[in-house]
């Protein structure tokens, strides 16, 4: 795992067979998500075809026990010593065919299930690993993984566009009268601010429902998880310093500064502070 990532520095605090077994995950995930970015080729339906044997790879995985590709063999014997449900595993790869095509979301409720799929799965299956007591933890994982998931499309609205997606809900575009031309522009007028807020505000009240879901009793098991939140969170603040600039450049933050903020929130948990 490179250490440009945003995880990486959550990762160092854990014990090594557990970021063995992080990254692994991580890897198997990235795998099936770059499927998406791929040159098209034939199209779609390459993509389609890529996403079935991935399908495919995870009925060998849980099903019969055997692996195909580099991913799935680091990936088979942490299954049975974590635990690991392989549901999250196939709601991943139904999330990623959601991008096949032009897809537009009509509403937050259409978007949220997008980034359940892609995101919140990941966290269900890393919480598996980092361990946990209680049950609520389940819910901090899916939370924090929509605010991360919102956090990477506030981001990344000038990527995306270039790539021919959109994620930001259409109905919310009408109602700050914003269409995708104007996003397309990459000028931050007045309604393209108003409409990228929106969506850091947004992105702010599903971090604190996650903060507000962690169970005092799991608060160090979860270290790593808070620490992906906090530099996160990071980047949400720097797009916000920017005005909402987030055509000019891809934000993002210095290594050192991602450095500092995962010392900080090892140090705080190690304290008993939330």
């Amino acid at each position: 795992m490179s250490r440009d990532t945003n995880f990486y520095y959550s990762f160092l605090v854990l014990p090594p067979e557990k970021r063995r077994a992080i990254v692994a995950v991580w890897d198997f995930c990235r795998a099936v998500d770059d499927v998406a970015d791929e040159p098209r080729g034939a199209g779609d339906a390459e993509v389609a075809a890529a996403l079935s044997d991935w399908r495919r790879e995870i009925d060998s995985l849980f099903g019969h026990g055997t692996a195909h590709t580099p991913q799935g063999k680091a990936l088979l014997p942490l299954i049975a010593r974590f635990n690991l449900p392989r549901q999250p595993f196939e709601d991943l790869v139904d999330g990623v065919s959601m991008d096949v095509g032009h897809r537009r979301y009509a509403t937050y409720g259409d978007l949220r299930e997008y980034c359940h799929r892609v995101a919140s799965t990941v966290g269900l299956i890393c919480l598996e690993i980092f361990g946990y007591a209680h049950q609520g933890s389940r819910q901090y994982a899916v939370n924090l993984g929509l605010a991360l998931q919102l956090t990477n499309i506030l981001r990344d609205v000038g990527v995306d566009l270039a790539r021919g997606r959109l994620y930001i809900p259409l109905d919310e575009m009408a109602r700050f009268g914003c269409d995708e031309a104007a996003l397309r522009e990459g000028r931050v007028t007045p309604p393209v601010r108003a409409l990228l807020a929106h969506q850091g505000a947004r992105a702010r009240q599903v971090f604190e429902a996650a903060r507000a879901a962690l169970p005092r009793e799991d608060t160090r098991r979860l270290v790593a998880a808070q620490i992906m939140g906090a530099i996160y969170r990071g980047i949400l603040d720097k797009i916000e310093a920017r005005g909402f600039d987030v055509f000019s450049e891809v934000v993002r933050l210095p290594r050192t500064r991602r450095a500092a903020i995962a010392a900080a929130t090892w140090a705080r948990v190690a304290v008993g502070l939330r």
